[in-house]
């Protein structure tokens, strides 16, 4: 007679191996139609001076745009989001840039400080809301399809993640504080969205 630990360490042995067995040559799970996310670490961005943690899910997504050139690919929007964060944490005295996360023309969406993690973009939300930004002025023009696609799919892959409330709000920066944030076409663009709040 086996001793009855030795026979309970083998069943959960065979357990493992009848796992392993089911599970070889499947996909690992990963968030389906998620966009393309560099993380901070690959545009090059410093870390952050302090974090404060959110409870999640979230509530708010506050759109903004950034007012500054638009670009596309790793180095050219790189330089612009070192930038922006150096000027965030040394003159206006915030932890890490302001956004959670931001969008190039090109689709690809640049971690900022990320899901979870309060940012400093909209002044009464930065505790219950995510903010995303698209990189660029869009006051009389819309951010390409492949950006704004990108901030559609970022959002639905935050709420299959658990990290955004199934029934988020989604307002604009203009429509809670004193900027023209996300500029007024965008603004416009973005009332025709699911989750849209007309009087947050």
């Amino acid at each position: 007679m086996f001793p009855a630990r030795f026979c309970s360490l083998l069943f959960v042995v065979v357990l493992a191996v009848i796992l392993v067995i089911v599970t070889a040559g499947r996909p690992r799970h990963r968030p389906d139609n998620c966009p393309t996310i560099k993380l901070k670490r690959q545009w090059g961005g410093k870390p952050s001076l302090g974090l404060h943690y959110q409870i999640r899910p979230i509530r708010f997504v506050i759109i903004h745009h950034t007012v500054t050139s638009e670009c596309s690919g790793l180095l050219k929007c790189a330089e612009i989001l070192q930038n922006m964060q150096n000027y965030h944490q040394k003159e206006l005295e915030y932890n890490d840039i302001s956004y959670n996360f931001l969008i190039g023309s090109d689709g690809i969406v640049y971690e900022g400080t990320g899901w979870g993690i309060r940012g400093a973009h909209t002044y009464g939300y930065n505790g219950n809301g995510t903010g995303i930004a698209f990189i660029g002025n869009f006051v009389d023009k819309l951010p390409t399809d492949a950006a704004l696609q990108a901030a559609k799919a970022l959002l639905a892959c935050g709420v299959r993640q658990g990290e955004l409330s199934e029934d988020y709000a989604l307002i604009a920066g203009s429509q809670v504080i004193s900027t023209q944030s996300p500029g007024l076409t965008l603004y416009n663009e973005i009332q025709d969205w699911p989750h849209w709040l007309s009087n947050p």
